[in-house]
């Protein structure tokens, strides 16, 4: 894959050869975030688990200290008193049966994060190939299935993500913007990393946190020590 010049001057920053601690990481992923945008700084982890079986899923959600740095818009599925209360605590949308033609049939997708109440599932379900791909179906792990709407949006908006395996058995977190301090990104991460190591499945024999790197947007990857973060 090529890459353009300044990547490749970020590049040389970073020893693909070296773990480096926390810290130092996320020094120098501000230093590679070069672009003339304020860069997501994101976090991918790389599991021993094997999310073909359902007792190695890893799906939840954690509330960043520093939030993301990035408006959230949030859809709400609710119904009767539930939606004044949706728009009361500052939902961007809110909804029922109503809003099903407009996804599926007008391809409208803009939204971040999708809550729905327990009743509004049915609803919901018949979404599910279009939200389910986009990581966008509401889920009660991850806390976006409630009937307590209101808290559920003040979370997101005061920066909860959700974190869970793809494919791969890799986790992708955002942890904030290039433009925060580092030490707001540290302690971003620490809430991601202490989320996860919380998360492992009884069931995952060997190593849990296979590889954890941290990058910007544009720039390269740099591998942290896994081993200091599960000490």
């Amino acid at each position: 894959m090529k890459h353009g010049k300044k990547y490749n001057e970020a590049a040389k920053l970073v020893d693909r050869a070296t773990l480096y601690d926390t810290e130092e990481a996320i020094g120098l992923v501000k230093k590679t975030a070069t672009a003339k945008f304020d860069e997501t700084i994101e976090l991918h982890i790389r599991t021993g688990c094997d999310g073909r079986h359902a007792e190695q899923q890893i799906r939840g959600a954690v509330v960043l200290p520093h939030g993301t740095g990035k408006k959230v818009r949030i859809l709400v599925f609710a119904k009767g008193a539930k939606l004044d209360e949706a728009n009361a605590a500052g939902a961007d949308f809110v909804g029922g049966d109503e809003l099903v033609p407009k996804i599926q049939n007008e391809g409208w997708l803009d939204f971040d994060v999708v809550v729905a109440t327990p009743d509004m599932m049915g609803v919901v379900g018949r979404l599910g190939k279009i939200l389910g791909p986009k990581g966008l179906m509401p889920n009660p792990k991850a806390g976006t299935v409630t009937m307590d709407v209101a808290k559920a949006i003040e979370d997101i908006k005061a920066g909860k993500v959700e974190y869970r395996l793809d494919k791969t058995n890799i986790v992708h977190v955002p942890l904030g913007k290039a433009s925060f301090e580092q030490e707001q990104l540290k302690e971003n991460f620490r809430a991601v990393i202490d989320a996860i190591i919380k998360a492992k499945p009884s069931a995952v024999k060997g190593a849990y946190l296979k590889s954890v790197t941290i990058t910007s947007t544009m720039g390269p990857g740099i591998k942290l020590n896994t081993a200091k973060l599960m000490a």
